[in-house]
């Protein structure tokens, strides 16, 4: 059987050049790729010795010699010539993947050698520096020996001595807030961080005046005895996120135990089995989901006590001493900050405002995705209200998926003015019946309620300024928090898009919030700087003092020091008086010289006259006295 044709072209004798010819190219135009390959097995073709050599501007080795041309081994001409036929009768494709395969290798050894090059130049320009640089620095000991071996030691003990301080501070300090690592708190200060929470401007211009009184809030909050703190929870506040903090992010001797899976902390008094907190988390909701403040101080003292009848709940009269709110709103004559129960416990009253608008988008929200809030109670004056006089704004089981408009269209809806609502005493209108007096009167009479209760509580916040809230409440109660609180500017109310005329009509609805919030944010802000000034002036006393006891004691020093050169004999000063106080000593020594030195002017005065020399004589003895009182006054601060 003959052997197929192109087998035969591959078995037949390489072609030889003629004399003088060039040698044959790989050029895939002119021949095809058995050819290439016949003539690239050729000893002295020009494909051969490409092929054999490295890739342009690459040797094959650092300190090696320029490329030469060898003469090719014995066996390369037999090796290609065995080579060629069997290359020749593998497919197509095969061959193909075995020229990319051959080519990826080339660039391969070629991005190696250069990597490899590269990195021992760098090396080398790297050890010549470093030798001039210890040359320099430890010139003196060359002499000693062998400088190079001498620098390679030292380098290793310092990059050894690196590594090992990087894993000491990794171990010392292992999460990024290490105390160590902030080098910026030596470059620059600190700020503030009260300062301008919402963007605004730091100078703030009152607009309402209060008494030193109602800016001064500091409670003797006695958390082992029978203080109370209650929580007025209003709704779309942020009052979980407060309520969270205080039942988890207070430094207390006893904190609150909170277990995993579970809403509610148990918050009990160091060493007793009663809580200080009446809250969302700590009590539950145990006068009604999100009671107001007309529920709070009729239910508050009746669980405390234990006392479940509603009729033995103390009324408001006993609460503030005066329930007159008249058309003028006069506000209570007492200026409590606290409540006081029959058993003798002192409630003090805190809560949490927000801007109207964001509130009321914020709720609307939430009653979009299916709240209703049922659960509430209402409670005012030892009833419910009926479904006259509190009518529903939706006949389904909730009011999921309501728009924006219909929820703005309820008259009824207790989202309009709640803030309001929740911190006057409704007992003053009448409760929720609307025909008790007319409704300008009745708008009036709750702001100016709602404006006595919220300047009367112990504490109040605002969801805009969590930091000043935060430092506020840590300045009246005296209780501080383990971590700040967190500013967020991005909620569900900030992610509603509405136009001005939206807007102006949720203010509208809101008009009663709209200015209890102003009054609110006036009395914050003035509270806050109040205290910052306070504060400030504490400090700046307190540094007055402390240089005022060091400079006393620099005087007592002086003038012991003169009174010891003076004597002359102050061995018999100590024999004759050996338990003689030397504080004494130099009380004596400084009146007899202020004495000695009012002499003079005493016998002016006797030339005058016997009532002037009387006189005289009452000032020296009050500046003796003023001097002895003192450095009695370092003594003690000594």
């Amino acid at each position: 059987m003959a052997p197929p044709a192109f087998a035969t072209r591959a078995l037949r004798p390489p072609l030889q050049p003629e004399q003088g010819a060039p040698a044959c190219t790989t050029c895939p135009r002119r021949h095809s790729r058995v050819e290439a390959e016949l003539a690239a097995s050729r000893p002295g073709s020009v494909a051969a010795s490409v092929r054999a050599s490295p890739p342009r501007g690459v040797s094959l080795g650092f300190n090696s010699p320029p490329l030469q041309n060898k003469p090719p081994k014995a066996f390369s001409s037999l090796a290609g010539a065995l080579r060629a036929p069997l290359f020749a009768l593998l497919p197509r494709g095969r061959r193909r993947r075995m020229h990319d395969l051959r080519r990826r290798w080339d660039l391969g050894s070629l991005c190696r050698a250069l990597l490899t090059r590269g990195l021992a130049a760098v090396g080398h320009s790297l050890k010549h520096v470093l030798s001039a640089i210890f040359s320099k620095i430890f010139g003196p000991l060359a002499s000693v020996g062998n400088m190079d071996e001498k620098s390679n030691k030292l380098l290793l003990a310092l990059v050894m001595l690196f590594l090992f301080a990087v894993i000491v501070l990794q171990y010392v300090c292992p999460g990024t807030e290490c105390q160590l690592l902030r080098l910026q708190a030596f470059s620059s200060p600190v700020p503030d961080p009260y300062r301008s929470e919402d963007e605004s401007s730091a100078r703030f211009v009152p607009r309402y005046n209060f008494s030193r009184s109602d800016l001064l809030r500091k409670v003797d909050f006695d958390i082992k005895g029978d203080d109370l703190i209650v929580f007025l929870h209003i709704q779309k506040t942020g009052g979980t996120t407060f309520g969270r903090h205080l039942v988890r992010n207070i430094q207390l001797e006893q904190p609150c135990e909170c277990r995993v899976g579970q809403k509610k902390c148990t918050c009990h008094r160091p060493g007793k089995r009663e809580t200080w907190l009446f809250s969302r988390f700590s009590t539950g909701w145990s006068c009604g989901l999100h009671a107001d403040w007309t529920e709070l101080t009729s239910c508050v003292p009746a669980v405390v006590d234990g006392k479940r009848d509603a009729r033995l709940r103390p009324s408001s009269k006993d609460r503030w001493g005066s329930s007159n709110y008249n058309s003028g709103a006069n506000s209570p004559s007492s200026t409590k900050t606290r409540s006081t129960s029959k058993s003798g416990k002192n409630f003090h009253y805190i809560t949490i405002l927000r801007d109207p608008v964001s509130r009321y988008l914020s709720e609307w929200r939430h009653v979009q995705r299916g709240a209703t809030w049922k659960a509430s109670l209402h409670v005012c004056d030892g009833r419910p209200p009926t479904s006259e006089e509190l009518p529903s704004c939706y006949t389904g089981d909730d009011w999921s998926g309501c728009p924006l408009k219909e929820f703005m269209d309820c008259p009824y809806n207790l989202a309009n003015n709640r803030q309001v609502r929740m911190l006057s005493d409704l007992t003053l209108v009448g409760c929720y019946n609307l025909s008790v007096m007319p409704e300008k009167q009745r708008n009036k009479v709750l702001l100016e309620s709602a404006k006595s209760n919220l300047k009367h509580m112990a504490f109040f916040g605002l969801t805009e300024f969590q930091r000043k809230t935060q430092y506020l409440f840590e300045k009246t109660f005296n209780m501080n928090f383990i971590s700040p609180f967190t500013q967020y500017n991005t909620t569900r109310a900030s992610s509603v898009e509405i136009n001005e005329e939206i807007q102006k009509r949720i203010e509208g609805l809101n008009f009663l919030d709209m200015e209890l919030y102003s009054y609110a944010k006036d009395l914050f802000l003035q509270r806050y700087q109040f205290m910052r000034q306070k504060e400030h002036q504490d400090a700046r006393r307190k540094r007055q003092e402390q240089r005022k006891f060091l400079k006393g004691r620099f005087l007592q020093t002086h003038f012991l020091s003169q009174s010891q050169g003076q004597n002359q004999s102050p061995g018999q000063n100590l024999s004759q008086s050996p338990n003689s106080n030397p504080n004494q000593n130099l009380t004596q020594n400084v009146s007899q010289n202020l004495t000695q030195s009012s002499k003079p002017n005493l016998i002016q005065k006797e030339n005058r006259g016997s009532q002037k020399q009387g006189s005289g004589q009452e000032q020296s003895d009050s500046t003796s006295n003023g001097t002895n009182d003192y450095i009695g006054s370092v003594e003690t601060w000594r």
